[in-house]
């Protein structure tokens, strides 16, 4: 079956966009966007020799505003250039190598490459394409749906997973710090060795009418934790007290989003950060998250320890799997 790519669609468009790309008005950012002066992001330095001060850096952002930005955190500068190099290359491919990749719509699997083809429930499309696939670990990894081209596509992508994989158990460890309980216990809680990597690229073209639409709606990630690295593009927006407003470029910064099962886990002392993307009118904007998720058959639910009379339980205790089936179909959690 042959499909309209955004890219391509882009690529024909000068004044205007398809409707179906056309945001309601309460969801436009040309009309939505927070104009006048907006807070930062909090920023945690991992390399502060003072393990108190990151560690309540990090659990004040991860209370209050589900997301920081991680500076320093021990990747280098040069594996997170060549992650991107080999993703932008992929895309800038001619599109019929590309669709050798396309993602089968009837495997039941995410991984490799696409579009969001099904409409939103308000009939709205969103303007990006996207490559899926998982990183970690090495048992789940299906080299099959990874680009061949460029060549240094596996390189680049397995170099930067290797250092990933260590900053994310240092966050879950301080997390599970900060509320109090073993260090391992959010990482048991979420799979441990078997949690899983799945490496997303997001592809948002230039749109000739970006006040119009979104790239990807506003929404709260179902992962553990997502680490995302952006290019140089404007995009990601987040909300907090009342208001949608850009988030801050930093160089070489990862952005961390507390995810649904982190909230639901720390009976939602910690937040799921909601955001929403926006597309240029000039620049392709790119970026590169990865979901940190539960193995299908795991059980999460509220940490005990932290439960009492005082503090019941505010989540119902389920399967990751059942967990995405409601969500992604709007049914009650």
């Amino acid at each position: 079956m042959e499909v309209d790519r955004v890219q391509s669609i882009a690529s024909s468009m000068v004044d205007n966009i398809p409707s179906e790309f056309v945001r309601s008005e309460k969801e436009r950012p040309g009309t939505t966007t927070h104009l006048g002066p907006a807070p930062d992001i909090p920023t945690v330095d991992l390399s502060d020799p003072d393990y108190g001060q990151v560690l309540q850096k990090m659990v004040k952002a991860s209370k209050e505003w589900g997301i920081f930005q991680l500076v320093n955190h021990g990747i280098p500068e040069e594996v997170i250039r060549k992650l991107q190099a080999v993703g932008k290359e992929f895309f800038e491919l001619p599109q019929e190598e590309k669709e050798a990749y396309a993602r089968d719509p009837n495997s039941g699997s995410l991984e490799g490459y696409g579009t969001r083809l099904q409409k939103d429930f308000d009939g709205k499309k969103s303007w990006v394409d996207f490559f899926f696939h998982i990183v970690w670990p090495p048992s789940r990894i299906n080299f099959a749906v990874w680009p061949k081209k460029p060549a240094a596509y596996r390189e680049c992508n397995e170099e930067y997973t290797k250092y990933l994989v260590d900053v994310v158990d240092k966050i879950l460890g301080a997390l599970s710090e900060g509320l109090g309980v073993e260090r391992n216990t959010l990482k048991n809680a979420v799979g441990g060795e078997d949690l899983e990597y799945m490496l997303k690229i997001n592809y948002y073209p230039p749109c000739p009418r970006p006040d119009l639409t979104l790239g990807v709606v506003q929404h709260t990630d179902m992962s553990s934790l997502t680490l995302l690295v952006p290019n140089e593009v404007q995009g990601l927006q987040v909300f907090k007290d009342g208001i949608w407003f850009d988030a801050k470029y930093i160089p070489n910064a990862l952005i961390v989003h507390i995810g649904d099962q982190i909230e639901i886990l720390s009976n939602g002392i910690y937040k799921a950060v909601l955001h929403r993307t926006t597309v240029n009118k000039e620049k392709a904007r790119m970026s590169w998250p990865v979901f940190c998720e539960p193995p299908p058959e795991t059980v999460v639910g509220p940490i005990p320890e932290l439960l009492g009379e005082d503090n019941p339980p505010k989540f119902k205790t389920k399967s990751f799997k059942d967990y995405q089936y409601c969500k992604l179909n709007k049914l009650p959690q």
